[in-house]
C-alpha cells in the first residue's frame, strides 16, 4: 500500500507540473489572440481527474484491495507508457499545448510526433492511464468509473475542439489573402487610347534584371530562386 501511495503521489505531483506548464503556455497563446472555447467542460473535468487519484487510494485502502503481480506490473507498465505518450504531445506541440480548448487564429494544424499516428493522442493517454492506474492495485471500480465518466466528458470535450476548429477555419479566403504577407494588389487595366505607340523596342534578357516568382497572392513572404 505504501508504494502504490508514493505511485499516486507521483503522478499528483506530475499533473501539477502539467498545470504549471499550461498555464504559462495559455499566456502564449491568449498573447497572440487566441480564443477559448467549452470552458464549461473543464471544471467538472479537474474534478474528475482529482477523483481518479483519490478513488483509487481510498478503494486500495477500504476495500483492502490486494496486489496482483501479473495484473499489477501490467498496469504499471501502462501508466508508464501513457505518461510517455503524454509528453511526447506536449514536447510535440510546444507553447501551443495547455489543458484547455484554445484556438489561436493562422496557425496550421500540428501534424508531427504523435499526431501522426492517431487524431487525439493525448486523450489516448489519458484514457489508458485512467484504467490502469487504479488497477496497479486492483482498484476496479474507480477504474471503471473513471473509464465512464471520462468518455462521456471526452465527446464532448472532442466535438468542442471540432467546432472551435471549424470555426477558426470559417473565415473567406478573399480575406485572408487580401492581408496575407506577399499579397500585392492588382491593378486596373489602364484604359486604351487612340494615339500612335511606341515602337516595342525589348531590352535583351541578358541585360535585365533578375525576376522572382514570389508575388502571388498569399505567398506568405516566401522568396522565390530568380528565375533563369
Amino acid at each position: 500500500m505504501f508504494w502504490f501511495t508514493a505511485l499516486v503521489l507521483l503522478v499528483g505531483v506530475e499533473r501539477l507540473v502539467e498545470l504549471v506548464v499550461s498555464k504559462r503556455n495559455t499566456r502564449w497563446s491568449l498573447e497572440r489572440g487566441g480564443v477559448e472555447h467549452g470552458f464549461g467542460h473543464y471544471p467538472p473535468m479537474v474534478v474528475l481527474h482529482t477523483g481518479l487519484l483519490l478513488g483509487a487510494l481510498l478503494e486500495v485502502g477500504l476495500a483492502d484491495r490486494e496486489f496482483s503481480p501479473v495484473l499489477g506490473w501490467t498496469m504499471l507498465l501502462l501508466v508508464v507508457a501513457s505518461q510517455g505518450l503524454r509528453w511526447w504531445c506536449i514536447h510535440t506541440l510546444g507553447p501551443r499545448w495547455n489543458t484547455r480548448v484554445i484556438v489561436v487564429p493562422g496557425l496550421p494544424l500540428v501534424a508531427g510526433g504523435p499526431y501522426r499516428l492517431m487524431r487525439h493522442p493525448n486523450y489516448v493517454a489519458v484514457a489508458v492511464e485512467g484504467l490502469a492506474l487504479p488497477l496497479v492495485h486492483g482498484a476496479w471500480i474507480t477504474g471503471v468509473v473513471f473509464t465512464l465518466l471520462n468518455a462521456a466528458l471526452m465527446v464532448v470535450r472532442i466535438r468542442c475542439e471540432d467546432e472551435a476548429l471549424r470555426s477558426a477555419s470559417s473565415t473567406p479566403r478573399d480575406a485572408e489573402a487580401s492581408t496575407a504577407p506577399g499579397h500585392k494588389p492588382v491593378a486596373p487595366a489602364a484604359p486604351t487610347s487612340s494615339a500612335p505607340t511606341a515602337p516595342d523596342v525589348r531590352t535583351p534578357r541578358s541585360a535585365r534584371p533578375a525576376e522572382t516568382a514570389a508575388n502571388s497572392a498569399g505567398d506568405g513572404g516566401r522568396s522565390a530562386d530568380p528565375a533563369p
